[in-house]
């Protein structure tokens, strides 16, 4: 096994997807008996130590917590803590990387959307992205993505060199994701305020990527001519002015509800107990909320953009991102408990074949070639 340091500290403080990405892969390299460091924020120190109790945990000074010194302590401090725990190999799991480590470095590039849809993201975000995901692809010794169609994205728009690119699918916790129980159910719903009624649920951030617009005019019509019509509930992400703009736009009798971040423990019984998952992005780097939701038992609508076949394979239906398309695949899934049942029992399946092991597997070969 290689002595690698995992610097957990570039980790956004939002605990969305990617944190859950970092989580596992800590807690499976733990597992699998890495010989590991994790360089981390100080309020992150007691939560990773339970995460890898085998690992050495390096909390980092506390001005990390503002972006700007983390950045440039990165260049600096991660090599230093490097050294002082003999690591044989960096690994950078979100985009930026320290240019001179003196070590071998592997970078995970999560996604190429900054570069092939600008349009989607905020300019001074899709900026910065687009910077460290260059500097990685020139600098770092391996590239990890999470899909091949991050990887193919990653030649075709940077020429970045395939043969230093690895991809490792990410995994699902199967004990944390699973089918909730009607308790689990019930704590989520009334913590939506829903009271009883059913919903479609949609996980991940408000960005326009993930085209929630499209999904609330979509659902909209889906739900128009129905007796006892759903609710659409929007977890996670913050308010973006377009969602308010949709909003607005839909009847009045149509129920959006937006709970905001969701605690970890309540994803089961959200996902799970939603009559659909609805998940119509425009472009994703892998697409943990699909798998996640295929965990839980729920049947899933999706996009064939990007990574997100990869993800659901037959598991899951597709439709297209705009509203009309949305409207038509959610209005016959919702008309067909039968379909909704087959999505279940499929997705579940699918769902096993993500496991943290075997991405823990092809993260160790990574780092391995890299040391190499």
């Amino acid at each position: 096994m290689p002595r690698v340091l995992v610097d957990a500290a570039a980790v956004p403080a939002d605990r969305g997807a990617l944190i859950r990405y970092v989580d596992g892969l800590v807690a499976g390299l733990d597992r699998a008996g890495a010989d590991l460091a994790v360089v981390c924020q100080r309020a992150d120190a007691d939560r990773y130590g339970r995460l890898a109790p085998s690992a050495r945990i390096m909390p980092g000074p506390v001005a990390i917590t503002n972006r700007a010194a983390r950045l440039a302590w990165e260049q600096t401090g991660v090599p230093l803590l490097a050294r002082q725990a003999g690591a044989q190999v960096i690994h950078a799991p979100y985009y930026s990387m320290p240019i001179r480590a003196g070590l071998p470095t592997v970078v995970t590039v999560h996604d190429v959307t900054w570069f092939t849809e600008p349009d989607q993201h905020s300019a001074v975000r899709a900026s910065f992205f687009r910077s460290a995901t260059r500097t990685s692809v020139r600098h770092a010794t391996r590239v990890i993505v999470p899909s091949k169609a991050t990887r193919d994205e990653l030649v075709r728009v940077l020429a970045a060199d395939p043969t230093r690119i690895d991809v490792a699918y990410h995994g699902v916790d199967q004990q944390l994701f699973h089918p909730p129980d009607e308790i689990e159910m019930l704590r989520a719903a009334t913590r939506c305020g829903l009271h009883g009624q059913s919903y479609v649920a949609f996980l991940g951030t408000l960005d326009p990527r993930k085209n929630v617009p499209n999904l609330i005019r979509g659902f909209a019509m889906a739900v128009k001519s129905l007796d006892k019509p759903p609710a659409l509930v929007l977890g996670g992400g913050v308010h973006e002015d377009d969602v308010d703009a949709a909003c607005r736009e839909v009847e009045a009798t149509v129920k959006v509800v937006r709970p905001g971040y969701l605690r970890v423990p309540d994803l089961p019984g959200f996902l799970g107990g939603a009559a659909v998952v609805a998940f119509p992005s425009r472009g994703e780097g892998f697409g943990l909320p699909v798998l996640e939701a295929m965990a839980c038992g729920a049947p899933v609508l999706t996009t064939h953009r990007t990574s997100l076949p990869e993800v659901g394979g037959d598991a899951v239906a597709y439709t297209e991102p705009d509203a009309d398309s949305i409207a038509s695949e959610l209005g016959r899934l919702l008309a067909s408990p039968e379909r909704r049942r087959q999505l279940r029992e499929a997705g579940l399946a699918r769902a096993r074949e993500f496991t943290w092991q075997a991405s823990v597997e092809a993260h160790l070969s990574s780092y391995q070639r890299a040391i190499e």
